[in-house]
């Protein structure tokens, strides 16, 4: 491409808006509110997503957010000590599953969109 890109975000849906809301705000992200039906939720200032006030059942199930981390064990000490599952219906996690290219912790989201946390070989 003949331009410097600076970030990328994607675009995910919510079935409670504001359940999915307070979730991304407990798990530590940072939300900027855009409108009524709209947040931006950021890490940093390259490292965010959309999330809308919009379900489409198909959709979410078939929802996928990759964040990189460094430290794939610490990741998961972090997110487990938020005790998200007691708090939201629907989060779960795995356990650490080590691949040929890196390792990684799935979650679900209150809406049921997977996260993948992982760490590249």
């Amino acid at each position: 491409m003949p331009f410097e890109s600076k970030s990328i975000r994607t675009f995910i849906g919510a079935k409670d808006f504001s359940e999915s809301r307070a979730f991304y705000t407990a798990l530590g992200f940072e939300e900027v509110v855009i409108d009524s039906s709209m947040s931006l939720f950021k890490v940093n200032q390259n490292l965010a997503f959309y999330l809308q006030d919009y379900y489409e059942k198909k959709w979410i199930n078939n929802s996928m957010v990759f964040l990189e981390v460094d430290d794939v064990e610490k990741c998961q000490t972090e997110l487990l000590s938020k005790n998200l599952p007691s708090k939201f219906k629907g989060v779960r996690f795995t356990d650490i599953v080590k691949n040929d290219w890196g390792e990684e912790i799935f979650m679900h989201d209150p809406s049921g969109v997977l996260w993948h946390f992982g760490k590249f070989y």
